[in-house]
């Protein structure tokens, strides 16, 4: 697959896949949401190996979902946490949670949204900012330009 043709190309969900379109870069962007912010947290988190995390938590700090900070300088010590980007980013992986309890849930207890100030249980749907319509029940088509 190559990455640079895809993330400079005209499909911007190939470009999008391009940032942040393999499991464990969502499921770090999924730990940093939760508060995470350190590689021992992450790695610990979801049992990756370090030169995996490296190579991952490198590849969101470049592509600005993640800003790499520094929290110790003896010894020398990073944090990452999520940049604008990276908080749009979360809507996202809300409805691909919601997607996947509903097609793929299998009666498992599994985790899910709940809005702070309510304690209420989200469900997340994707909507179209002018309409207000669901784009699930939105006749639609992807354009490519010429």
């Amino acid at each position: 697959m190559d990455i640079d043709k895809l993330s400079s190309g005209t499909c911007s969900i190939a470009r999008s896949l391009a940032l942040v379109g393999d499991t464990w870069s969502v499921l770090i962007l999924r730990d940093a949401s939760r508060g995470m912010t350190q590689f021992d947290q992450f790695r610990t988190s979801l049992g990756i190996a370090p030169n995996i995390l490296s190579r991952r938590l490198k590849g969101l700090t470049e592509a600005g979902v993640l800003e790499k900070r520094r929290y110790s300088e003896r010894p020398p010590r990073d944090e990452y946490v999520l940049t604008q980007a990276g908080r749009e980013f979360l809507p996202i992986m809300a409805a691909m949670g919601e997607w996947g309890r509903r097609h793929n849930g299998g009666g498992a207890k599994l985790s899910h949204l709940v809005a702070d100030e309510t304690g209420e249980r989200v469900s997340a749907v994707v909507i179209d900012e002018v309409t207000g319509r669901r784009l699930d029940q939105l006749p639609m088509r992807l354009v490519m330009p010429d």
